[in-house]
């Protein structure tokens, strides 16, 4: 009975990483590129007052700083879903996640719930970074 058990855990295990991880890795490579589409659009299309807002925050120069955010985000969300460069833009997605959340946790003194999603697209963006870019990636 056991031999059986491992043997069917083995299939379901080799069926869900071999087959399915692959799918998995695309879904994850297109919502995280989305959504740094999504907000890189909201900061590229007023780069002005996206570097205000930096600025306000305390990123000095503010206009430096807000824009290689603005491009890194709109860009960089482009290339993560046409699967093109992607272990290299999920760790630079990685590292502005990982700047937000430390900016929110120690310097605005934010609450867990205003910072858990930088959490998530960090996590989303360390995965891909490690296991690569899934099937459909043009390198």
């Amino acid at each position: 009975m056991l031999s059986l058990t491992v043997c069917y855990n083995e299939l379901m295990y080799d069926f869900f990483v071999y087959n399915n991880g692959e799918w998995v890795l695309i879904f994850s490579r297109v919502v995280l590129g989305a959504v740094m589409i999504y907000y890189g659009w909201l900061k590229v299309k007023d780069l002005k007052k996206n570097g205000m807002d930096f600025m306000g925050m305390g990123f000095r120069p503010g206009i430096f700083w807000g824009t290689i955010v603005a491009v890194l985000e709109f860009f960089g969300g482009i290339l993560m879903i046409l699967g093109v460069y992607t272990a290299i833009v999920a760790l630079l997605f990685g590292f502005e996640m990982l700047m937000g959340t430390g900016w929110k946790f120690f310097k605005a003194k934010k609450r867990f719930p205003d910072y858990s999603y930088d959490i998530i697209l960090l996590a989303l963006a360390l995965l891909i970074a490690n296991f690569g870019p899934g099937l459909f990636a043009l390198y």
